[in-house]
């Protein structure tokens, strides 16, 4: 069965449509499902919108997104799981994918990111940022699979990072087994072009390249608010 895990705070602008197109992809891809939202103290309606789109809802109180995917990992059931961020669109030939790649022989993998809406500095950099994550076989946060073996034996999404978790997942997992990149892209929003500008992406570079681990194993210096800022 398969797992899907959606972390999400104050997410309810967006969960809806998130929950609906994981249903539709599953029904579509004829596999067995549940989906599991872990809540990460959030202050609107998003428990609310996650139980009436049919999702199991576990409460966490942690504000930091590898420890928010974890706990709803673990209270999940499935022996493959899909994590899928809250204003990400999975459809049916994607997920068939992934749990053919895993049922292959996979331990996990990711997939190549479309922008629902892009500028076009932004599209540029989406269109060198792609083949890097392809060569480097790294999953983007918004799309993440695995089997739950492969999950336990990584030891989880590491909790010492704020920003790049996903990378540094897939590097844990690809020391288990075959680690691979799928075909079919997930959407997944633009959103954070509504509360941050060309600078401010480009500052927030600036500092990684310069402090590179400390950045992003930091709440402070604006890397938490860039990635999960409470204006939504």
């Amino acid at each position: 069965m398969i797992s899907f895990v959606v972390p999400a705070y104050n997410e309810e602008k967006y969960l809806a449509a998130t929950l609906a197109a994981i249903h539709a992809a599953a029904r579509e891809a004829g596999e067995p499902y549940e989906i599991v939202v872990a809540n990460d103290n959030s202050a609107d309606a998003t428990a609310a919108v996650a139980e009436h789109c049919g999702a199991r809802v576990v409460t966490v109180e942690k504000r930091q997104i590898a420890a928010t995917r974890n706990v709803g990992a673990r209270a999940s059931t499935g022996d493959m799981l899909i994590f899928v961020d809250a204003d990400t669109t999975v459809n049916a030939p994607l997920v068939a994918e992934a749990v053919a790649a895993l049922r292959a022989g996979a331990v996990g993998g990711g997939a190549p990111v479309r922008l629902d809406r892009s500028p076009f500095w932004l599209a540029m950099f989406m269109r060198l940022l792609i083949p890097v994550f392809r060569i480097f076989k790294w999953a983007a946060g918004c799309f993440v699979f695995c089997t739950r073996e492969a999950f336990e034996k990584a030891g989880g999404f590491d909790e010492q990072y704020f920003a790049s978790e996903e990378i540094h997942f897939s590097q844990a997992l690809k020391r288990h087994g075959r680690f691979v990149i799928l075909h079919t892209q997930v959407v997944s929003s633009a959103r954070k072009l509504d509360s941050h500008g060309f600078w401010a992406f480009i500052w927030l570079c600036l500092r990684i390249g310069v402090r590179g681990r400390a950045v992003v194993r930091s709440r402070e210096g604006g890397i938490a608010e860039f990635w999960y800022p409470d204006k939504r």
